[in-house]
Formats: structure tokens, C-alpha cells, sequence
């Protein structure tokens, strides 16, 4: 009886994984190009559903709705991969950090310090691996030296060079992006966790 009842307990928790990753992957298309990063990097709210996820049954199944939606995107990929797997580690930061925090005191005080500290963890993740490792590769598969990148954005003066880049242009994104997310899990949570807890 009890396994049998492990069995559906772990089943629908799968089926809610699938359904948030599946939504995830929708709001991946809905994006908003900001001034201040190159064009091919746009807000979007598909770290939400993982978010709210994560809070909801726990650290780990945000992070598995992060891997499906970006095996997923892989159908579309113009990056080679690069993209997804930058995203991937990106927004996992994101929803590991917050939600192993929130699952530690679940209130509303504490879901706003998690967030907060999920923004910065993520940020940080983000411009270090951007820096190092995601830009040096899709410069040399695009073809493209890594000084193009900063031109790309004249819209920002603070922007002179890859150094700059990524101070005033990607830390800066992933903050906002971050954010913008953020308040929305904040604003969302309470009314969609009652359908997702057990």
C-alpha cells in the first residue's frame, strides 16, 4: 500500500514537473530586448515557472524543469548548444539558490531574502561564465572577435570594451532579468502553490 502510494506520490510530482517545464519553454519565446545588452540577449520569464517549482516541491525539481526546458529549446538552438547550456547553469543557480533558502523558512520575509540572494547568486554565475566561457565559445563558432561584442551595444556609453561588457552590460542584465522575475514568483506563488504541494 505505501509503495503503491509512493509510486502516484512520485508520478504526479513528474506530471507537475512536465507541466511547469512545458510552460517554462512557452514564456522562453516571449522575450523583451533591453538597451543596455546585445541584441541577442533578451528578458524573458522562463525562469518562473522553475522558481515556483522549486518552492513549491523543492530545490531539485526547479532544477529539473530548467534541464527540460532547455533540452527542449535544443530543437531550436542557433547557438550549437552554448545558449542552453549557459541558461541551464544560469538559471539553475538561480532557483537552487532561492529555493534551498526558502525551503529552510517558509515565509514570506524569507521567500524575498532567497529571491534577492538567488538574483545575485545567479548574476554572478552569469557574468563569470559569460566572461570565460560562453562568449569566448560563441565567438570562435560565430567567428567573431571578442571586442565585436562590445559593439554591438551603442546604445550604452559605459560599454567601451569586454571588460566593460560585462560589468555595465551582462551584470547588469542578469540583475534586472533577475528581478523582474523575481516579483513575479513573489506576486504569483501563494496563489498557484496550494495546486502544487502535497
Amino acid at each position: 500500500m505505501n509503495r503503491s502510494r509512493s509510486k502516484s506520490f512520485s508520478l504526479d510530482r513528474l506530471v507537475k514537473v512536465g507541466i511547469l517545464a512545458s510552460i517554462s519553454y512557452l514564456l522562453m519565446f516571449v522575450q523583451m530586448p533591453i538597451p543596455i545588452a546585445p541584441p541577442f540577449m533578451k528578458i524573458d520569464l522562463a525562469d518562473v515557472p522553475a522558481l515556483i517549482g522549486g518552492f513549491a516541491m523543492g530545490s531539485w525539481y526547479g532544477v529539473l524543469i530548467q534541464l527540460i526546458k532547455n533540452v527542449l529549446n535544443l530543437s531550436k538552438t542557433m547557438t550549437g548548444g552554448v545558449g542552453e547550456l549557459s541558461n541551464f547553469v544560469v538559471g539553475s543557480t538561480f532557483v537552487l539558490v532561492s529555493s534551498l533558502i526558502y525551503q529552510n523558512k517558509k515565509t514570506r520575509k524569507n521567500s524575498i531574502l532567497a529571491l534577492v540572494l538567488g538574483i545575485f547568486a545567479m548574476s554572478a554565475i552569469a557574468t563569470l561564465s559569460n566572461a570565460f566561457v560562453v562568449f569566448p565559445i560563441y565567438g570562435k563558432v560565430m567567428n567573431m572577435d571578442l571586442q565585436a561584442f562590445a559593439e554591438m551595444i551603442p546604445g550604452n556609453g559605459l560599454v567601451s570594451n569586454y571588460f566593460t561588457l560585462m560589468l555595465f552590460s551582462i551584470a547588469p542584465f542578469n540583475l534586472i532579468k533577475g528581478a523582474i522575475e523575481a516579483i513575479i514568483t513573489q506576486l504569483i506563488y501563494k496563489r498557484i502553490s496550494p495546486i502544487l504541494k502535497f
